[in-house]
């Protein structure tokens, strides 16, 4: 395999990682926003979401065991997530004030960092502070970049 190759493949590694990120993410609005189970919405992201085409947007290729593993942690580990995210809030801010969308994002990014040992601490920030991006032009990418900081200074310390 040559250079390029190889750069290609991991490429291709870091985009399906970055797209079950962003899946992920998704996947949490909607079981938080429609209270739907867990299990169910896995099952809908894989079959007609990840990588697939839906109404005429084309989804990309993601990393399903990385989707998988960052939602049902979420959901299986939320009250100690929220626990570890709301010690690294400031001031006024808290949990259930904030918009669900961000929260489906410290959650994602707090489970990776307290759950995933494996994954370097400032790809997972810089991953979610992208994911905020996408839906944020405001101060939210920055909230969400120093709140998952905090956190990760005392679960990776």
């Amino acid at each position: 395999m040559t250079d390029a190759g190889e750069d290609d493949g991991e490429g291709l590694k870091k985009g399906s990682r970055s797209a079950a990120r962003l899946g992920a993410v998704q996947a949490l609005y909607q079981i938080t926003s429609n209270g739907e189970p867990t299990s169910l919405v896995i099952a809908q992201f894989l079959d007609t979401r990840l990588g697939k085409e839906l109404d005429g947007d084309q989804y990309a290729p993601a990393d399903e065991d990385l989707f998988m593993d960052i939602v049902a942690g979420v959901s299986n580990r939320v009250k100690d997530i929220d626990k570890a995210l709301t010690a690294c809030l400031k001031g006024s801010l808290s949990l259930p004030r904030m918009e669900t969308l961000v929260v489906a994002i410290l959650r994602a990014g707090a489970y990776e960092l307290l759950a995933r040992p494996d994954m370097p601490t400032p790809v997972i920030i810089n991953e979610y502070v992208d994911v905020a991006h996408a839906f944020f032009d405001q101060k939210e990418p920055g909230m969400i970049n120093g709140i998952l900081d905090n956190l990760a200074k005392t679960a990776r310390p």
